[in-house]
């Protein structure tokens, strides 16, 4: 027996009937969405629901196989440099999208410390961690389906010195289900000498791409309208109609190519959505929109430590980014995987790896060896010399980490910032209905379901689909088709499928607590 995912690798092949009647006797119009990342598969997930037809272009053999993620980011409450209303936007966001992929979500808390070495103390982050308490609080209010991320007076907890030693003398849980657990062996291995207290603990959960991955491809095979073309490349795309007096174009020729074909074919579309993350200034150029934007190229590193005795929280050391003292950011994974970032130009960021776009063109353009490990992989030698040096650094903090093991992978790849500013976390669409265009801009993949919801307003006003509220119940509610059919073990078994083929363990594909 073929497994559903493998099936789902081709065009067309898709296990449940069409929405009825969801655009209300209009005709049904085709979207085309090139880039198949969490902001294209996601967006194809909502349209797809309201009964449109959809293609999904992506060059790799399956969804979301991008840059770096660990967690939802809920509040942001990492980046001391963003305003706390892009934390709130950021809290909203993640509720919002671990309402839809519920079985990607790794529930274990996160710990944040102030080492002795930074200018600033514990208690600035008091009054923002106060105002997402408030906001989650009324969040949960507003929807009891809301409460995701555990009670809102519990959001956030501290812990002193003194605490700390006491709970390391005690003996550590296999299986940690109250906070004092699981700060057991944190208390253990973190060297309380090097840090300033109290130490903050936040409801703030890990978000697992491999199941990401496998909750959007089991989605969209619920819809035969959903066509997920993977190992396909677009060769450009074209206006089919232009009127040339208002410069309106109402329908988009895409040409493509399939991996397993040297034809190349078309489709015609009334409504391009470019979502190529990194390469978005590729079809902007196209399409002739001129748009200022940067990219990143990113990693982090994959690493198995058995010294942790069991299950622990992620770990951040505060930092300034981009100096040698940047962040840290340990991510567990189960069965002594861990993610690292170091956000120095050492570890996760690189010196060179920040590029503009040019008034020649809208894609900014990398160094050829950060393109070339995209698309090829990484060089090896430097792969391992960047991860041993993410382990010596997380090891300053966690000493007893010196013996962790590096592994022959990462998360990598290019991350796109719109505009100028390099501290942008919240970021979402951008609309342009004169030429049925539109394009995805998430800098953090939680911001994913927002950009999709302007894209439904959008199609509202154009006439596309239906005003009828009764069109995006299943949106306000969640009720995600999907859902009804797949367990967290169905898209555990995809997700290790995934992580396979990825190159990773397959253990990064499991979570140590589900929600």
């Amino acid at each position: 027996m073929t497994h559903p995912f493998i099936e789902s690798y081709a065009p067309n092949s898709h296990v449940s009937a069409e929405p009825k009647a969801l655009n209300n006797g209009l005709p049904k119009k085709r979207v085309g969405i090139i880039g198949g990342g969490t902001a294209g598969a996601t967006i194809a997930i909502r349209l797809a629901a309201l009964g449109l037809e959809t293609y999904v272009f992506e060059k790799k053999k399956s969804l979301i196989d991008g840059p770096p993620m660990c967690h939802l980011h809920s509040g942001g409450n990492l980046y001391r440099e963003i305003p706390d209303e892009d934390c709130i936007d950021l809290l909203k966001q993640c509720i919002d999208i671990a309402r839809l992929y519920p079985h990607t979500v790794d529930v274990r808390p996160t710990v944040f410390a102030v080492p002795k070495r930074d200018d600033d103390s514990p208690e600035d982050l008091f009054p923002r961690l106060d105002k997402l308490v408030k906001a989650y609080s009324e969040l949960v209010e507003q929807d009891t389906a809301n409460k995701v991320l555990g009670e809102a007076e519990h959001y956030y907890q501290l812990y002193s010195r003194e605490q700390m030693l006491k709970l390391a003398k005690q003996k550590q849980v296999a299986k940690p289900t109250l906070l004092d657990e699981w700060m057991i062996p944190v208390a253990k291995h973190l060297d309380l000498d090097k840090l300033k207290f109290p130490l903050i603990v936040a409801q703030e959960y890990g978000w697992n791409i491999f199941r990401l991955s496998a909750s959007a491809q089991l989605a969209l095979a619920e819809y035969e309208h959903a066509h997920v073309l993977t190992n396909t490349c677009v060769k450009s795309v074209s206006p089919v109609t232009n009127n040339k007096i208002d410069k309106q174009i109402t329908k988009w020729n895409i040409e493509y190519q399939t991996q397993a074909s040297l034809e190349a074919k078309n489709v015609e579309v009334d409504y391009l959505i470019n979502a190529c993350g990194f390469q978005t200034g590729i079809i902007d150029d196209l399409v002739g929109v001129d748009v200022k934007r940067m990219v990143e190229f990113k990693a982090s590193y994959i690493t198995h430590w058995q010294g942790a005795g069991g299950q622990i929280p992620e770990i951040i050391i505060y930092g300034n980014r981009g100096t040698p003292e940047g962040m840290a950011q340990l991510t567990p994974y189960p069965n002594g995987y861990f993610q690292i970032h170091g956000m120095t130009n050492d570890i996760t960021l690189f010196n060179d790896g920040l590029a503009d776009a040019t008034p020649m063109s809208a894609q900014p353009k990398l160094p050829d060896k950060y393109l070339h490990y995209i698309k090829d992989g990484w060089d090896k030698t430097a792969l391992q010399a960047r991860n041993q040096t993410a382990i010596d650094y997380v090891a300053e903090f966690v000493p007893a980490f010196k013996s962790a093991n590096t592994q022959n992978n990462a998360l990598f790849g290019g991350q796109q910032i719109p505009g100028d500013d390099d501290t942008l976390r919240v970021a979402d669409v951008s609309l342009y209905s004169h030429i049925s265009y539109a394009r995805a801009e998430n800098v953090k993949a939680s911001s994913t379901l927002i950009a999709a919801d302007q894209i439904v307003s959008e199609f509202i006003k154009l006439g596309i689909i239906s005003s009828d509220p009764a069109v995006n119940h299943h949106r306000s509610s969640h009720q995600w088709s999907y859902l009804k059919h797949n367990s967290c073990e169905n898209i555990g078994e995809v997700a290790r499928i995934l992580a396979g083929e990825r190159g990773f363990p397959i253990d990064m594909a499991e979570l140590n607590n589900s929600l």
